[in-house]
């Protein structure tokens, strides 16, 4: 359940940021006129958003064992490259976000109606999209119990309360240091993603060594105890993983979170320009 609070949470403040930037904008220079346009395109992203889930979960219900086997493993591995490429492209891209968002919509608003409501729905489609790819797969490993829906939807409506309150400048919040710390928790999630990935492989026969296990703490972390659920649901982290399994967490994880943790190389400033002088000579 926490894993998928954890992606709603992330997810779901990406995309009300994007909402609170472009309504702010539209609000601060009076031309709230445009606002139902920029709703039309967040209700269609969103619509979308459930649709691409709903399909997701009719085709593998659709699908036999072997079918569903490797349909899984694509879709955790699609997850694993998106949630990648989202979590360092908002680490270099958060600081800029809003004058980008602004400049956007200054062009849609100039080229019509319907740009703006392109505009707002790309802006969030994306968001939407990954959070129903990321859910679907990070809960192919979970129990069929509501918790992960549960989860997703509470850690949504946080978003949404936490965008109001930025937006009404009642809360304050380091986004810099939540984006960091969100992107730590999403990266061993993904590791996990990841990692129930190749299972899945090693299930359809597509990959070896699905009984060569690297190690067997059951006795220490029972699968149906408390705890044991609790790292599976959030980590995908089992008592019995497979040689290729842990090596595909270890082999994503590290690397990644290397990667992440490495300070950003801060862009060289502008040589001072000098004053240009007069060659006349003085009076």
């Amino acid at each position: 359940m926490f894993a998928s609070y954890l992606i709603g949470l992330r997810e779901g403040l990406e995309a009300t940021l994007v909402v609170s930037v472009l309504v702010a904008f539209l609000v601060k220079s009076d031309r709230r006129d445009r606002l139902p346009q920029v709703w039309a395109g967040v209700g269609v992203a969103v619509a979308l958003s459930i649709g691409f889930g709903a399909l997701l979960t009719f085709t593998a219900t659709r699908l036999n064992h072997g079918q569903q086997e490797m349909f899984d493993a694509v879709t955790s591995l699609l997850a694993t490259v998106f949630v990648t490429w989202m979590i360092f492209w908002m680490r270099g891209a958060a600081r800029s976000l809003s004058g980008e968002l602004r400049a956007k919509l200054t062009d849609a608003i100039q080229m019509g109606s319907a740009a703006v409501v392109v505009m707002a729905f790309l802006a969030v489609a994306r968001e939407g999209l990954e959070t129903a790819l990321l859910f679907f797969a990070s809960v192919q490993g979970a129990t069929t119990t509501a918790s992960p829906l549960i989860g997703i939807s509470l850690g949504v409506l946080t978003s949404i309360a936490i965008g109001w309150g930025l937006y009404r400048s009642a809360l304050r919040i380091n986004l810099t240091k939540f984006f960091t710390w969100t992107g730590l928790l999403l990266i061993l999630v993904a590791a996990g993603i990841f990692k129930y990935g190749v299972h899945d492989l090693q299930e359809a026969n597509i990959l070896p060594g699905l009984s060569t296990y690297a190690f067997d703490i059951t006795s220490v972390m029972p699968a149906d105890s408390w705890y044991g659920v609790l790292m599976s649901g959030m980590f995908n982290i089992t008592p019995q993983p497979s040689v290729l399994e842990t090596a595909a967490w270890l082999l994503y994880a590290v690397p990644t979170l290397i990667l992440f943790l490495r300070p950003q190389r801060k862009r060289p400033a502008a040589s001072p320009t000098l004053p240009a002088t007069d060659p006349r000579p003085a009076a």
